[in-house]
């Protein structure tokens, strides 16, 4: 895997993940203590066609699992949702969760994070959402150094609001020309991903050309943003996604929404 140095995070490239058999399905760990992660870890998971991810002892943390390719079903406790390309689910403290693929295989990049002891936790929390969920917005995120002159919007999918107690789900569609500022999180872990397209992340001191399942991982405090430098009526939309976890208090204030768990 192509990393930078654990001080300033890391490079994840889905071309060089490997994979090891975890029961019915293949699992790559692509951010963990191993390259300086301290508040959650993410997982590459591929589930063959037919077969069922469900991994045991999950009930002592926080999940959310997003799919890239295929389709199939989630579960949350007793809640079922049709899952596809751009799906995602939450899956609190507390609850047990399952993705099963249909005729062909899926791939799903699953967040973990343990909630503190006597932390809040949602009361009704959103399980299912789509990464295209525009009801809450941010925009005009505020970055370090100089604005750019276009910014993206990000939808915020799961977050206090919404009931979850620590991770959370963020979605910026960068269209030609646009970019989401870059910033730093002074306590949190960041992991993002792109789903659709190709374009650039910034991490540390430079930005890197990624294409669909690439990301990068950075640690607190560690400048990090992403843009989609294309331009012209051929030019394609850039999505990414993931959050900092524990979530970032700010950036709900930023989309003057409140950051307390519900």
């Amino acid at each position: 895997m192509n990393l930078t140095r654990h001080a300033s995070g890391a490079v994840l490239r889905a071309a060089e993940l490997g994979y090891r058999q975890y029961g019915d399905c293949w699992v790559s760990r692509m951010v963990g203590p191993e390259i300086g992660a301290t508040f959650a870890s993410v997982d590459a998971v591929k589930i063959p066609p037919g077969r069922q991810w469900a991994p045991p002892d999950v009930q002592g943390a926080e999940q959310v699992a997003v799919v890239l390719s295929g389709s199939g079903v989630g579960t949350v406790d007793f809640e079922i949702s049709p899952m596809r390309g751009a799906s995602a689910l939450y899956s609190p403290t507390g609850s047990t969760y399952s993705v099963s693929a249909g005729d062909r295989e899926m791939t799903v990049y699953v967040w973990t994070s343990v909630l503190p002891e006597g932390a809040r936790r949602g009361t009704r929390p959103a399980r299912f959402r789509s990464l295209w969920n525009s009801e809450t917005r941010l925009a005009g995120l505020p970055g370090i150094g100089r604005a750019p002159r276009r910014t993206a919007a990000t939808n915020v999918l799961f977050w206090p609001g919404a009931g979850s107690a620590r991770l959370c789900l963020h979605c910026v569609i960068m269209m030609p020309e646009e970019t989401l500022a870059v910033h730093t999180h002074p306590g949190s872990d960041e992991a993002y991903f792109v789903f659709e397209g190709s374009g650039q992340f910034y991490l540390y001191d430079r930005w890197v050309d990624l294409g669909p399942g690439d990301g990068v991982f950075a640690p607190p405090d560690v400048p990090h943003g992403a843009r989609n430098p294309y331009s012209g009526h051929r030019a394609d939309r850039f999505v990414a996604f993931g959050g900092p976890a524990p979530f970032d208090p700010e950036l709900y204030g930023v989309a003057g929404v409140s950051a307390e768990v519900r």
